[in-house]
């Protein structure tokens, strides 16, 4: 896929008008027809190389999460699991969660009611210091067995290392690639990757054949990203692409501080989806009725696209 390049002053004040992110002109945007199939907003995406295949719009369990609590945690149970299962009736196939939100016995119990064999689950490790109690820290191995445990599943989809910032993880976190690794050779997840929370850390993905599928933060405001500067993160994001990674957007509306801004919210959509280099999108939805709007919004995108 070929990338155009912008030049940043240009960039940055063209996005200060507020107009580079909501022209179909923007340089850097790619020709999506080559990532998206149709306007289909839940059709089935490739995840890179890695073999996984999911919708283009994924569930994020994480929700104002840390410490093992989530939005999903603090509301009532069954509204919980039903705005899961809703999803799923909806045709959403990709549920995100991690040992940080809590919500391993939610999606759970969501997933007796669907066909798993169709749903492409999604936990992440952390191994950073607080978030979870230390001894619920050993290696690899252990933890993803006590998240299949959790879960109620003999395997997992994808297991990745959860907000990365460190500029060196991949020489780091070396043991636990490892072990992940030789869990994948065994069927017990089909693939991980990381979910980095610093430009370094996601520069460190771009070589490291390891790296399956990433999550990104990315949005044409620089809210909750890497950086502030929307272009200096989606150069990398094209690197990540173009080596063969399944690159997944995340706080597509700035952790959630866009959320009532309707039109930011689709200049934030068209701006993803149009970049070329953002094979899916995972949103913290609070319920059915904001499923049911960023359908509706996603197959907008994709028809101007």
């Amino acid at each position: 896929m070929t990338y155009i390049k912008i030049d940043r002053r240009n960039f940055l004040s063209a996005l200060g008008l507020g107009t580079a992110h909501i022209l179909l002109s923007n340089p850097l945007m790619a020709a999506p027809a080559t990532l998206f199939a149709d306007k289909n907003p839940l059709q089935l995406v490739k995840l890179g190389k890695s073999g996984l295949e999911t919708t283009l719009l994924g569930v994020g369990t994480g929700v104002h999460a840390g410490n093992r609590t989530s939005f999903l945690t603090r509301q009532e149970r069954n509204k919980s699991v039903d705005l899961l299962v809703q999803s799923y009736d909806r045709g959403i196939r990709y549920f995100d969660a991690a040992d940080t939100y809590g919500t391993h016995d939610i999606l759970a119990e969501a997933l007796h009611k669907m066909d798993r064999s169709k749903v492409t689950v999604v936990s992440k490790i952390w191994v950073r210091g607080g978030g979870i109690p230390d001894p619920d820290r050993p290696d690899a191995d252990k933890v993803v067995d006590r998240f299949r445990k959790e879960l109620k599943t003999d395997y997992v989809d994808l297991v990745q290392i959860h907000c990365m910032e460190d500029p060196n993880w991949t020489v780091n976190q070396k043991k636990q690639m490892d072990i992940l690794e030789n869990l994948k050779a065994k069927g017990i997840i089909k693939a991980h990757g990381v979910s980095v929370h610093s430009l370094d850390a996601m520069k460190d993905a771009v070589k490291s054949d390891w790296v399956d599928v990433i999550h990104v933060r990315i949005n044409p405001y620089g809210m909750a990203m890497d950086k502030p500067d929307p272009k200096e993160v989606v150069e990398v994001v094209q690197q990540l692409h173009k080596s063969g990674k399944g690159v997944i957007g995340m706080k597509l509306v700035g952790d959630g501080k866009l959320k009532s801004d309707s039109k930011k919210i689709n200049d934030s959509l068209q701006f993803v989806l149009g970049l070329g280099c953002v094979d899916m999108v995972i949103v913290g939805f609070e319920s059915i009725t904001e499923v049911d709007d960023y359908i509706g919004r996603i197959k907008n995108t994709l028809a101007k696209l």
